[in-house]
């Protein structure tokens, strides 16, 4: 899974600020360079919410002079606004998808209850569109605005698990179109038969075929190589582009003196 999100220039942190930020800049530069079309997932709470990281959110609003959230944790802003800042810079942003989930039945809150077969029954989502036009520009608004979400998001939730278990003030839940229980069924049936037969057949190739062997060993060294002297793949990718960019830069300079 860290291989492919390599491939896929995912964004690697290391949860401390002083470390991430240049690396933040980097990666998001290059999104806008390349005029990627960019979906970024972020989680500004930093984490998943359990007794222990409750405890330290109540003890953040204490700080802070915030109110006590029990079903969200207070977010921590300093990235999101950074992310957001430098998007908007770039030209690489149109809009902010802010998402609530909620689980009316049973939460699974580790990879244990998971091997348990302790899968959610229904999960439901709540997602708010706002388009970059209608989101603060200074980053003391843009703080408040993102706070203000988490103020939002704790009452959505609250009425959710209080009341009937629905997002919906009608008190039933919106499937849309492309999520009939027949289509569901059927990527459910095409899913399960191509993870039956895709490790299957990688199998036989590699029982059966000697370039398969070779290609499959090839590429465990590369990955792993490339992991332990550039860090990821992503960066080898970063390294080339700002190399181009640099070249492209140099070339364009010595056309104008000539």
């Amino acid at each position: 899974l860290g291989w492919a999100m390599q491939v896929a220039a995912f964004v690697f942190i290391q949860r401390k600020w002083e470390d991430d930020k240049s690396h933040f800049e980097k990666m998001l530069d290059y999104f806008c360079d390349i005029r990627e079309p960019l979906q970024l997932l972020i989680f500004p709470e930093g984490t998943d919410l359990t007794a222990n990281t409750k405890a330290r959110s109540h003890e953040f609003a204490e700080k802070n002079g915030l109110k006590k959230y029990e079903y969200v944790l207070h977010p921590r802003t300093t990235g999101f606004t950074f992310v957001v800042e430098r998007l908007r810079e770039g030209d690489n942003l149109d809009a902010i998808h802010d998402i609530t989930v909620a689980y009316p039945q049973n939460i699974p809150q580790t990879e244990k209850h998971l091997l348990k077969g302790n899968f959610p029954k229904e999960i439901h989502f709540h997602v708010q569109r706002y388009p970059i036009e209608t989101v603060p520009t200074s980053k003391e608004e843009l703080q408040l605005w993102c706070q203000k979400r988490w103020e939002e998001k704790e009452e959505r939730l609250r009425r959710f698990y209080e009341g009937g278990k629905c997002f919906s003030a009608a008190g039933q839940s919106i499937v849309p179109p492309c999520k009939s229980e027949l289509r569901v069924l059927a990527v459910k049936c095409a899913s399960l038969l191509y993870w039956t037969l895709f490790p299957l057949g990688m199998l036989a190739l590699l029982y059966l075929y000697n370039f398969a062997q070779w290609y499959f060993a090839a590429m465990i060294v590369f990955f792993i190589v490339q992991q332990k002297i550039f860090g990821g793949l992503e960066l080898i990718e970063l390294a080339c582009h700002q190399y181009f960019k640099k070249q492209q830069k140099f070339h364009d300079t010595k056309v104008k003196i000539n």
